[in-house]
């Protein structure tokens, strides 16, 4: 499990001081992991935080709660509200009060998320729907409700928690894998059709980090067609590998994920990274990838005539149009 309650410390920017100029920052799946660590770490630097899960009054009871005593203890901006991802009216309830105690949205963080490892045959077509809908749709569903107020304030910033497993397919993990690889296109595409709005969409690709969400991991339900594998099914390789970095005495601290966001959140407009890699085992595997990826990705948008949507992500004070100048919107750290 991550960090307790009251442990907020790790490097980098989490443990500095409070902000001149506080952000609204709602966050999804904030009952535990990056979330839960997000949105203390978040309240405790001077932003104003909505923490949202599921169930507030039922099994996550204890989770809001404890997140409500940090907040008066401490006199914290650090609000709990219920917000499904898979419940539309849950969502604009949640965005709705939001709006409503504070007249704006500055960032979300899409959050929210569950894994799956397994034969990939063995996977019904409902849960792969089922998994998507959470992991796809969920934030879809929170951008759509967010975006109408971030395009009236010309501002804001959409922060996507995809990972490593979005970038590479890793076999047993096929319906995680697709999810993160649509959520990553769908960020993708924000990022410029947003852009002439003043709203930056950014990815997160964190590596294996000990958190609770690996507790809720979904196997496959056709144990007939599972069966079938026999001896050829090596997916318990797969959760031996997550197991055995999580309990690792040099294991990664799930605060650098933490310190990814509040490094976006406090980075001006226009000049943050794209895609943030985090962890030192998946850098070297993806970091030449990405770079390959964006050198792509913006040879395409010239390709299709939108020099305009290439434009707004240079770095301030940049000007131009030149595709090597926008390389700075990759960033490995």
């Amino acid at each position: 499990m991550g960090a307790s309650a009251a442990d907020t410390g790790g490097t980098g920017p989490a443990s500095g001081g409070r902000l001149k100029m506080p952000s609204v920052v709602l966050i999804t799946g904030a009952s535990s992991g990056f979330g839960r660590l997000a949105a203390e770490s978040l309240a405790r630097r001077g932003h104003t935080v909505f923490a949202t899960m599921r169930d507030v009054t039922g099994r996550n009871r204890a989770n809001a709660e404890e997140l409500f005593s940090i907040a008066k203890n401490h006199a914290l901006s650090l609000r709990v509200l219920t917000l499904d991802v898979t419940d539309e009216s849950s969502i604009q309830a949640a965005v709705g009060q939001t709006l409503q105690q504070t007249g704006h949205i500055d960032v979300v963080i899409n959050n929210a998320g569950s894994p799956a490892i397994g034969v990939t045959e063995a996977f019904t077509p409902a849960q792969f729907q089922t998994l998507f809908d959470v992991n796809v749709l969920g934030s879809v569903r929170v951008n759509r409700a967010v975006l109408p107020a971030m395009r009236r304030q010309r501002s804001g910033l959409l922060i996507h928690v995809t990972s490593a497993a979005g970038r590479i397919s890793v076999p047993y993990m096929a319906p995680y894998c697709a999810s993160k690889f649509a959520l990553e296109a769908i960020a993708d595409a924000y990022r410029f059709e947003l852009a002439p709005f003043g709203i930056d969409s950014v990815i997160v690709e964190p590596g294996i980090f000990k958190t609770p969400i690996f507790d809720k991991t979904t196997a496959p339900i056709d144990y007939e067609r599972a069966a079938d594998y026999g001896e050829a099914d090596y997916s318990d390789r797969v959760s031996g590998t997550f197991e055995a970095a999580m309990s690792a005495p040099d294991a990664e601290d799930p605060h650098a994920v933490v310190d990814s966001f509040i490094n976006l959140i406090e980075t001006p407009a226009g000049a943050r990274p794209f895609r943030t890699l985090v962890g030192l085992r998946v850098k070297p595997l993806l970091t030449s990838y990405n770079v390959a990826a964006e050198e792509i990705a913006l040879g395409t948008i010239q390709a299709f005539r939108l020099p305009e949507l290439i434009r707004t992500h240079k770095a301030p004070g940049d000007r131009g149009d030149e595709l090597d100048s926008d390389r700075s919107s990759y960033s490995s750290s």
